[in-house]
């Protein structure tokens, strides 16, 4: 029973298993979510993030013990580390800001730079999801930029 619970998490309600880019599918579901549920900001948001992160640890590592280390069908990593791209952002921002970040984010996550291609060799579900964290963090810094520079 905790094999398929971790499996169903660690795939986020099984689109890692998207015959093509699930990373990709993941990181939308991430975005989606976020836009679809009116309640999921700020505070809310951070406590998902901490539950999404642990919970992805915990099942990731699971996943790789059957699929490989970080399997392409795990999109746990990815989701967070979305949310965590629009954390604290402020709530008026146009859905072109939204896109900007999915952009961004995938950007971060596919060439992982310095610390997140290193973090991936944690062990376990650790390494899975800590580059998906560090390429969150860079989106949300970049866009804090971008607002800073350009908008406000």
């Amino acid at each position: 029973m905790f094999n398929r619970l971790a499996r169903f998490i660690a795939t986020s309600f099984l689109t890692g298993y998207f015959p093509f880019a699930p990373g990709t599918v993941g990181s939308a579901v991430g975005l989606l979510l976020f836009l679809l549920i009116p309640g999921l900001r700020e505070i809310y948001l951070l406590i998902f993030i901490i539950l999404g992160f642990f919970t992805g640890v915990w099942s990731a590592g699971l996943v790789e013990k059957t699929d490989g280390h970080d399997a392409s069908i795990i999109t746990i990593d990815e989701m967070v580390g979305m949310w965590l791209s629009l954390l604290f952002l402020p709530s008026d921002l146009s859905v072109f800001w939204y896109i900007g970040a999915f952009l961004l984010f995938r950007i971060f996550d596919i060439f992982k730079p310095f610390p997140a291609y290193q973090s991936q060799n944690l062990s376990s579900g650790w390494g899975v999801m800590m580059d998906d964290i560090i390429a969150g963090i860079y989106t949300n810094f970049s866009l804090r930029i971008i607002l800073l520079v350009f908008v406000r």
